[in-house]
């Protein structure tokens, strides 16, 4: 009997909002340990994750999303790159697999400079992997990871992780960066900046006739228990008690508009909605579909 191919099926699932081709990449996944949430009591989160089937460590999916416009080609998100072990750093395999050169890739977008998002944008010796790119991102993003005095008052392990990573992966790109506080970046693509998470984190609204789709960034990172306990935060959240407030007023939106949302951290492909339910919200994974 021949051996059985154990690779898993790609990481990649296409879908259109009107004239825009959206494509989610997958990066893999990290599985975090429990102590990593903030103002939720771990016994709790244990208790919930058990009785929806999860992982006790929970699942962090990566993901990253291609966009196709009018010729122009747009990545949001850059994965981990190397730097998180091995479930994590699938994204080049996954663009190989779509026939996509990352040189031919003329934007970069981010939603904040987390590791996960961002250490994508350099190989192991900071030289950038995607060279004919305009990076863009919020400036409070590039401020708050600059600031020296920011990182004087956090732990040595964050320093390192978080600002000096951010300056690291920032600092090929720099002269061709370009920083906004909201509004249209790309046409079809419009920032709406959700403080929190980080200070300068931003969600994307993708629009195109009477179809948009909201890449909602870092609003939950482990969606069996935040959707519906949005009050649990996170180890590595900038100001808690801001990301939580944002998130309640995301899903009240999303919610309220009936509006298709995509993210980072919803298990992949990560195309879903959120209703109100029993006082609170639930996530419905869009069926899954063919794009012609």
């Amino acid at each position: 009997m021949s051996e059985i191919d154990q690779d898993q099926v790609p990481g990649i699932y296409h879908h259109r909002i009107g004239d825009i081709l959206v494509t989610a990449l997958s990066d893999g996944y990290l599985d975090v340990p429990l102590d990593a949430i903030r103002n939720f009591p771990v016994d709790q989160a244990r208790d919930v994750l058990t009785a929806n089937c999860r992982p006790v460590a929970p699942r962090c999916s990566v993901n990253a999303f291609l966009v196709r416009s009018g010729g122009r080609l747009a990545l949001i998100e850059t994965g981990s790159g190397n730097t998180m072990g091995p479930t994590l750093g699938w994204l080049p395999k996954n663009l190989r697999r779509l026939g996509i050169d990352p040189a031919k890739i003329e934007t970069v977008l981010l939603t904040h400079m987390h590791p996960d998002h961002s250490n994508g944008l350099t190989d192991d010796a900071g030289a950038p992997l995607f060279p004919e790119c305009e990076l863009v991102l919020h400036e409070e993003e590039v401020a708050h990871w600059h600031d020296d005095a920011r990182m004087a008052r956090v732990p040595e392990r964050q320093a390192v992780r978080y600002f000096q990573g951010a300056r690291i992966q920032f600092a090929p790109y720099r002269d061709r960066a370009r920083l906004f506080r909201s509004g249209e970046v790309l046409p079809g693509i419009t920032a709406m900046p959700i403080p929190g998470h980080t200070p300068g984190h931003t969600a994307y609204l993708i629009s195109s006739g009477s179809e948009s789709l909201l890449v909602w960034g870092d609003v939950v990172h482990f969606p069996d228990l935040q959707i519906p306990h949005p009050e649990a935060c996170m180890e590595f959240d900038s100001d808690s008690a801001a990301a939580a407030a944002t998130r309640r007023r995301v899903f009240d939106m999303v919610a309220t508009d009936r509006l298709l949302i995509v993210g980072p951290h919803l298990h992949f492909p990560a195309f879903s909605y959120l209703v109100r339910d029993a006082g609170g919200y639930r996530l419905l994974p869009e069926p899954w579909r063919f794009v012609p």
